[in-house]
């Protein structure tokens, strides 16, 4: 039985370095192209792609973006972004065993198909999860995690790894508070307790309510 678990930690060692090579590659790509690379993480539902189409819509006359989706199947997500007039690529990971996340490998087949020289900003909506995402870098430059209020404040405690290596939380769908029975300050503590450094943004990418904060971070982030 010992002989079994060394072997099992040594496969999953080796698929996260060979990952790590990969995000390396890709994060000297981007430096090439001069592109900066967010990845959009969040359960399914909490609002990635409304977030992201409120986005470009706001900010389409300032920077040149693309979107790579990715998603287990349907090509759904990407169709309503790739109505917002910008690049959009779809990754479906059903093709290779349904995997519930990105990894650099697939990211890097996608960027074949977007002019990374021609971008100020790529966009990455990793497959709706708090789990698998949080593991695999990819080589970009912030993660981001979309947490909408209908989720309960306890996930930060539940997926810490997701918030831990969050660069920014998005809480989404604020505009549904009046309807809730939800303690967004008992949700701030939580963050705080896994992430004390993190920053975060109340928002509703639906309503536009409090988007403003959200677009000025990310104009820095891309110029």
């Amino acid at each position: 039985m010992a002989g079994k678990g060394k072997q099992k930690i040594s496969i999953v060692t080796n698929i996260l370095e060979a990952n790590d090579r990969v995000a390396a590659e890709n994060r000297k790509r981007f430096a090439d192209a001069r592109v900066h690379v967010i990845d959009i993480m969040g359960s399914p539902g909490a609002g990635k792609t409304a977030l992201l189409e409120a986005t470009i819509e706001a900010l389409h006359d300032d920077l040149r973006m693309a979107v790579v989706v990715g998603d287990i199947t349907t090509t759904r997500d990407a169709e309503r972004l790739a109505k917002k007039g910008v690049p959009t690529v779809q990754i479906m990971t059903e093709s290779f065993g349904g995997a519930c996340h990105l990894e650099a490998s697939t990211l890097r087949q996608a960027l074949d198909q977007v002019a990374l020289d021609q971008l100020d900003l790529l966009f990455v909506e990793n497959v709706g999860n708090l789990v698998c995402p949080a593991e695999f870098d990819m080589g970009q430059h912030q993660r981001v995690v979309v947490h909408s209020v209908t989720e309960g404040e306890d996930k930060p405690l539940k997926y810490p790894l997701a918030f831990r290596r969050a660069d920014l939380v998005v809480i989404n769908k604020i505009d549904l508070l009046p309807h809730l029975d939800y303690d967004v300050v008992a949700l701030r503590d939580n963050l705080q307790r896994v992430n004390p450094s993190v920053q975060w943004f109340e928002l509703s990418a639906r309503s536009g309510q409090n988007l403003a904060g959200w677009l000025d971070w990310v104009r820095r982030q891309a110029k």
